[in-house]
């Protein structure tokens, strides 16, 4: 298996995490993709995932997967029993749930702030920003925060009481917040203690080697 992606990156971070969980990362061939010089916006990407994002997995067939859930759900799936994406359909139906709601009220409103109200990725890739839209995003994002420290006051991880994709998927708003200086409002003790404790995960202290980080930007 190949992993298309930027091994900083908030959304690559979440299948890196994925892999590890599953003890996959002997499997898979990481290709980088330059984000800063827009390679996922040319041709060449283009041909591989439509979107122009990333991560992107291709299996040994050339079967191409794009969108961090649907690489979690295969993954998840491969490598033995489900212990990310659920077991039973209240387990899969809830950690779905609350993945989505960890991407459409956090990681993905930081997303939109870093695109429109910073610099972002420069102006050979950002051709169009709206910065009030950007600002109103980061809004939300601090209102998500806020929901997600009320939702891990009353119990261990995301979508109950063990450690699945929603949480993954919360990490990597996290991840993102942290590299955009979107910092976690005071009041937030709850997600920040559980923050501090997902820091120290294996999968998520181990997701990008040290050659890695000696090249990378983001």
């Amino acid at each position: 298996m190949k992993i298309y992606d930027w091994p900083t990156g908030p959304y690559p971070a979440r299948v890196r995490i994925a892999l590890a969980e599953k003890n996959l990362q002997s499997r898979v061939e990481f290709v980088t993709v330059d984000l800063w010089k827009g390679e996922h916006k040319k041709p060449a990407f283009l041909a591989k995932n439509y979107s122009g994002t990333l991560p992107v997995l291709e299996l040994e067939d050339g079967t191409l997967l794009a969108e961090c859930t649907a690489i979690t759900e295969y993954l998840d799936a491969v490598a033995g029993p489900p212990t990310l994406t659920g077991r039973t359909p209240l387990e899969k139906g809830l950690i779905h749930m609350m993945s989505k709601r960890a991407e459409l009220e956090l990681l993905d409103a930081i997303s939109v702030y870093f695109h429109h109200a910073t610099p972002g990725l420069g102006p050979h890739v950002e051709l169009y920003q709206n910065a009030e839209w950007g600002l109103r995003q980061r809004d939300k994002a601090l209102r998500g925060m806020r929901y997600f420290d009320g939702v891990l006051r009353g119990q261990p991880f995301i979508a109950g009481e063990v450690f699945s994709m929603a949480d993954i998927t919360l990490i990597g708003g996290l991840i993102f917040a942290g590299l955009v200086d979107v910092a976690l409002p005071v009041e937030c003790e709850a997600l920040r203690a559980w923050y501090t404790e997902m820091q120290e995960r294996p999968s998520v202290k181990n997701r990008v080697t040290m050659s890695e980080k000696a090249g990378a930007l983001v």
